[in-house]
């Protein structure tokens, strides 16, 4: 049987904005069932249908490939969108990140991060500390890319989520790329709501606190969504863009489910 692995990658657009994208790491044998998966995804989004989809297609150096682990994961339930923000920014504050610029980047995210005032095609580099943007484009911005969960953490994850209605492509993709990016050099946090219009939830991630939910970071029917990923002023940015975008990255191991909280100021 031929294991090499391959990375399969789609990104959408309608009128030139960004639909969807999606992911995996699979062997030559899935690649068609994939494609064809993620070219339905592209067709029957919440935001519309897509009128450009990419696909592409690379073979894996199996020596390249690093091993992570996924971090534990909980649930804090607010009563409100607002109360939802007013948790996360607390949380990342008590992480390292500046009231500045944990407040700049929620907005940002909330008002349209793109230069157009739309969302972003991918994540804000913001300093922890100053609040300045650090990408090299700021429609494009780092896109994380080349990772997925191998076959057993796959399974044990799903019998993680099943249990709590969690068991979702929203909240197993944004798993696995909030595991990377807690590895990445001079990540200090991480910021993130979904922009589709009928997904409500959204979610910070620190190395010290592993992945935390929020079921209400935005109004439901709003379309504007993005990440933040808050790095260290000293960071190396050639250095971490290669992690990001290029390093490939299985994730092999997952972590606990922690009980649910509730917020409290």
């Amino acid at each position: 049987m031929d294991n090499t692995l391959y990375s399969i990658r789609m990104r959408s657009s309608r009128d030139e904005r960004h639909i969807s994208g999606a992911e995996k790491l699979a062997t030559a044998a899935r690649l068609d069932e994939l494609a064809a998966a993620m070219v339905r995804r592209a067709l029957q989004h919440d935001k519309g249908q897509a009128d450009k989809i990419f696909l592409t297609l690379e073979k894996v150096d199996p020596g390249q490939i690093m091993h992570l682990a996924l971090p534990d994961i909980r649930t804090v339930r607010v009563e409100s969108v607002d109360e939802g923000r007013v948790a996360a920014l607390s949380m990342l504050i008590k992480v390292g990140v500046s009231p500045k610029a944990a407040r700049f980047a929620m907005d940002a995210i909330a008002g349209g991060a793109a230069p157009d005032g739309d969302s972003m095609r991918g994540a804000m580099l913001v300093d922890a500390g100053s609040g300045m943007r650090l990408e090299n484009d700021f429609q494009r911005g780092v896109r994380v890319s080349r990772m997925d969960l191998d076959n057993a953490a796959a399974g044990h994850l799903q019998q993680l989520l099943q249990p709590v209605g969690l068991d979702n492509s929203h909240v197993r993709e944004a798993l696995v790329l909030a595991a990377k990016v807690l590895y990445a050099p001079g990540i200090v946090a991480e910021l993130c709501w979904s922009d589709d219009p009928g997904y409500t939830a959204g979610y910070i991630a620190a190395p010290c606190l592993g992945y935390v939910r929020f079921p209400l970071l935005k109004p439901l029917g709003e379309h504007r969504g993005g990440r933040a990923f808050f790095v260290h002023t000293e960071v190396d940015l050639e250095r971490l863009y290669h992690y990001l975008e290029k390093q490939v990255v299985i994730i092999d191991r997952v972590g606990r489910m922690l009980p649910d909280e509730k917020w409290s100021a």
